[in-house]
């Protein structure tokens, strides 16, 4: 990336529908390039609709700023120019193959630096984002051919394409076994030292905190703490958010380690 590193902020941020807010009033002062930065909460908080409201996905207001860029109310093209969104899993039964539906998200999201014609150009930048992401040999498979982890990993591939500034990831690890949440995560974690924004959702609590630099915990569509994973996530945010009883701990590497011991009674 040859454009200087920006941060995003977020203020005052409601998401959802007129029946169902999900996110109310949310403010994030400051999400840095070149950390992984990392989205936790129980089930409902509001993490998968955050991400799809800083996508321009779903219905939002307040601000949403990259640098400068104010994104509330930007156009579809100027949003898809700084923000890429990896889904939970990419559409079902669809007949393309790797290869075939990169370059047509390519093509959809034309950037700056590559034209519609120049072909070549574009089949070698997915190819070289195929080997990053260590699956080249599916280019030529269908999507609706791959297992639930190659879908996962074409999904990131698909994200990373574009080379954003904002690469938003919700659930970049479900459908993978250990050895491929290893390879996503040292990816992400390589992508953030780009220069780029990451903002990923976890659900694993020990996975967040092995891999993360900034920790926001959502609970009920609010901030209920932020910061380095081992001051976020805490015996007394666990069982505030989570309901549970547990001990928080540094492992031999002196990463934080999140043990349950059983549920809060209330």
């Amino acid at each position: 990336m040859t454009s200087a590193p920006v941060s995003m902020s977020i203020t005052s941020l409601s998401a959802g529908y007129p029946e169902n807010r999900v996110i109310d009033g949310l403010t994030i002062d400051s999400i840095k390039p070149g950390h992984v930065s990392v989205l936790v909460g129980p089930n409902g908080a509001g993490k998968s609709t955050l991400l799809r409201a800083l996508a321009g996905l779903m219905p939002a207001s307040g601000s949403i700023r990259v640098g400068e860029q104010e994104l509330m109310g930007a156009s579809a093209r100027v949003r898809a120019a700084r923000v890429t969104f990896m889904p939970q899993s990419l559409p079902q039964r669809v007949g393309l193959t790797v290869l075939e539906a990169m370059m047509a998200a390519l093509r959809a999201s034309p950037i700056e630096d590559l034209a519609f014609s120049e072909t070549r150009a574009l089949h070698d930048r997915v190819m070289a984002t195929l080997r990053r992401v260590g699956i080249a040999e599916l280019a030529m498979r269908p999507l609706d051919h791959l297992s639930g982890g190659e879908r996962q990993l074409a999904s990131l591939a698909q994200a990373v394409v574009r080379e954003p500034k904002v690469l938003l990831l919700d659930e970049p690890t479900s459908a993978l076994d250990l050895r491929h949440q290893v390879t996503v995560m040292s990816l992400v974690r390589a992508l953030a030292a780009d220069g780029r924004i990451v903002l990923a959702v976890l659900h694993d609590l020990n996975l967040a905190a092995a891999w993360a630099d900034h920790v926001v915990v959502l609970h009920q569509g609010r901030k209920d703490s932020e910061g380095a994973p081992a001051s976020a996530i805490t015996p007394e945010m666990l069982a505030r958010v989570y309901g549970v009883r547990a001990r928080v701990d540094r492992d031999a590497s002196g990463r934080t380690r999140v043990d349950v011991d059983g549920v809060v009674e209330r």
